[in-house]
């Protein structure tokens, strides 16, 4: 399960051919893995972004027409917004949170694929977070990769999908540790104290060198 604003620093075609690379080596999944791919229509006027859009169509349509049958779709590729409720179903119902941006900030994603699992069988990866999010300091539970790395991103699927429950409840576990701790007084607090000390700086006399 991934959802991403169809931007170009999201690495949604790098986490296509990471999934069709995992279909590649792994045949005894096709027909019982899907990645559903969540991607709202951003800056649509655009050219550049059109684009983006015309990729991540037509690798979509490609990988499908490689490994699709008439039961199975391997991508699920829908460009539309979703209500949140909606998608903290899709969230706690998926078996990976797939968040795999090339370059991103925080990715509160990845915070609300965590808070939205079921305690008692959380997702089986919990969460793959790229190594480039702001996210991989605190989801220290995550499996991290390089979303450059299309055959590390396709081992971590496979990983994630045969990983025990004890493991994959111990990620959990650590991840919602970090999400109870970093909450929004903690951010809060921090933020604050950060502008006193910024006030603080300004107005102290420069010494001389």
């Amino acid at each position: 399960m991934s959802v991403d604003r169809l931007d170009y620093s999201k690495g949604l075609v790098e986490r296509f051919k990471a999934f069709e690379q995992f279909l590649e080596k792994s045949p005894e999944w096709r027909g019982n893995v899907t990645l559903v791919q969540i991607a709202p229509p951003t800056r649509s006027d655009v050219e550049t972004y059109q684009q983006i859009r015309q990729n991540l169509e037509y690798e979509a349509g490609r990988i499908n027409g490689r490994f699709s049958g008439l039961d199975y779709t391997p991508i699920r590729y829908l460009n539309q917004r979703y209500d949140r409720w909606k998608l903290m179903s899709l969230f706690r119902e998926s078996q990976i949170g797939l968040v795999t941006p090339l370059r991103d900030g925080m990715n509160l994603v990845a915070k609300e694929y965590i808070a939205a699992q079921n305690p008692d069988d959380p997702g089986v990866l919990v969460l793959v977070l790229s190594q480039f999010a702001g996210a991989a300091g605190e989801m220290t539970g995550a499996v991290m990769v390089n979303p450059h790395d299309v055959v590390g991103t396709s081992d971590a699927i496979g990983r994630a999908l045969a990983m025990p429950f004890a493991e994959r409840r111990q990620r959990y576990e650590t991840n919602m540790a970090a999400l109870r701790k970093f909450d929004l007084g903690a951010w809060r607090d921090r933020f604050l104290t950060d502008l006193r000390g910024v006030s603080k700086d300004a107005g102290a006399p420069k010494r001389p060198k």
